[in-house]
């Protein structure tokens, strides 16, 4: 490459700015969104000319690039000048370019509703005709909302917030409401709703999953305070808020930048991100289970119990569940519409232990198996049970996986050893239990029991 015809020379200065370049590098630096001069802004050839610098040697190497709609390779030589402000000089030798391939659409919504799903300060559950089930949040400027919603389960959410802009008569169909700019009484704060459909192909959607997404954040001095050690709770109901919020922003951050959303990203700055994202959504749940962990056990916890059908919320799990399912080739065989199971227990810990359960099932199950979620009656009692087809579990095992931050010797999964614990504990809240019946090398049967209703 060394002696290949020159196709491009450029300058840079101490401050990694691009002082001036001939094309084509002058027109991938401003398809990567950098100005001419102006700081470099492709990853690959600023990573390089740093390196030359700190060095002070001559760097010759290949680099990758993106511009949004191709794919550019490109050979360049950097060598630092004599002095600490003297510039260094950027010499492209060869330049090949290959079209991106087009973008998977599926994917393109599974990552906008991952970073919706990081962003948001409200979810809720809704049912087919988009009226709540169960109802979420822990911003302070929401809290009127929150009470609002809770006290009118049954009802469209579109009756307790205001649409922007919109004088339709509700409800209205899911996706135009999907993405509306939202205005919320107590909240000077501006919002955008996030629907996601729970549904089976071909089908229309069984329910769907709400999430209210702010334009920005609170402001610090109007985030809760972590208390002291008073012997009040800190993570529910004080610490968890704090630490959530910022933590939400840099894995919505890191998807961005993985998802190259903000623009061309060489392959290995997307893995990066890819860690950063992945090791924010783990601290995200230890804080989420940790704060679990306080309610169920303060004393006098109890639950809400109501009647419900345990057919119906296993199905919701199971589709809440589908996509990660699907990426491992796994099945779900979840009850049928019309398997009935009435049930007297609180709808959304009931959700909440058979998310456990169920996503327990997909990351210990091997790939392109199946998972059986089962409803069943025995007098007064009523029972889901989650079957897998995973290695099994010892008499030995079975007694110690419920026990707090138990993993059986797992590491590298993110778990925090608190799911199984803490569904028990709720199961039991609710008069019920829950228990496992397995055998090495034969999957893992979890019972989760409630009261049987009407």
């Amino acid at each position: 490459m060394a002696g290949g015809v020159v196709l491009a020379r450029g300058l840079s200065d101490r401050d990694d700015r691009l002082l001036s370049a001939d094309e084509p590098l002058a027109g991938l630096q401003l398809r990567c969104g950098g100005e001419l001069p102006g700081t470099i802004a492709i990853p690959a050839l600023l990573d390089t000319v740093r390196k030359a610098r700190r060095f002070g040697l001559k760097l010759a190497r290949p680099i990758t690039a993106q511009d949004g709609t191709e794919a550019v390779t490109a050979w360049i030589e950097v060598e630092p000048g004599a002095g600490e402000d003297a510039p260094c000089s950027i010499v492209v030798r060869n330049w090949r370019t290959a079209p991106l391939p087009p973008d998977d659409a599926d994917l393109a919504i599974r990552r906008r509703t991952e970073i919706d799903r990081t962003l948001a300060e409200l979810t809720a559950r809704l049912d087919a005709r988009q009226c709540l089930l169960a109802v979420e949040s822990a911003a302070s400027d929401l809290a009127g909302l929150l009470t609002a919603m809770r006290g009118g389960i049954g009802r469209p959410w579109t009756e307790f917030v205001r649409i922007e802009g919109d004088g339709h008569k509700q409800p209205m169909h899911w996706r135009l409401l999907d993405g509306a700019e939202l205005g919320i009484e107590g909240s000077a704060r501006r919002w955008k709703a996030a629907l996601v459909p729970v549904e089976t192909p071909g089908e229309e959607p069984s329910g769907f999953e709400l999430y209210l997404v702010p334009e920005t954040p609170l402001a610090e001095a109007e985030a809760p305070v972590a208390a002291s050690a008073s012997g009040q709770r800190l993570i529910g109901m004080d610490l968890a808020p704090v630490l959530r919020q910022p933590i939400s922003r840099i894995i919505a951050t890191a998807e961005t930048i993985r998802t190259r959303m903000a623009g061309p990203l060489d392959d290995a700055y997307s893995a990066y991100a890819a860690d950063i994202a992945s090791a924010g959504q783990h601290l995200l749940a230890l804080i989420d289970d940790m704060a679990d962990l306080e309610v169920v056990e303060a004393e006098g916890f109890t639950t809400m119990p109501d009647e419900i059908d345990l057919g119906d919320v296993a199905r919701r799990a199971a589709g809440i569940l589908g996509v990660k399912a699907r990426e491992r080739g796994i099945t779900i065989d979840a009850p049928r519409v019309g398997d009935l199971m009435p049930a007297v227990a609180e709808f959304r810990r009931v959700l909440q232990v058979l998310l456990n359960l169920i996503g327990n099932a997909i990351r210990y199950t091997p790939e392109n198996s199946q998972v059986w979620v089962r409803l069943e009656r025995e007098g007064d009692r009523a029972r889901v049970i989650v079957a897998d087809q995973g290695a099994g579990l010892s008499a030995e095992d079975q007694a110690r996986v419920f026990e707090k931050f138990e993993r059986l010797g797992r590491s590298g999964d993110g778990g925090s050893g608190l799911g199984l614990y803490i569904s028990r504990r709720l199961a039991r809240a609710m008069g019920g239990d829950l228990t496992v019946e397995s055998a090495p090398g034969q999957g893992a049967r979890f019972i989760l029991e409630v009261p049987a209703g009407p």
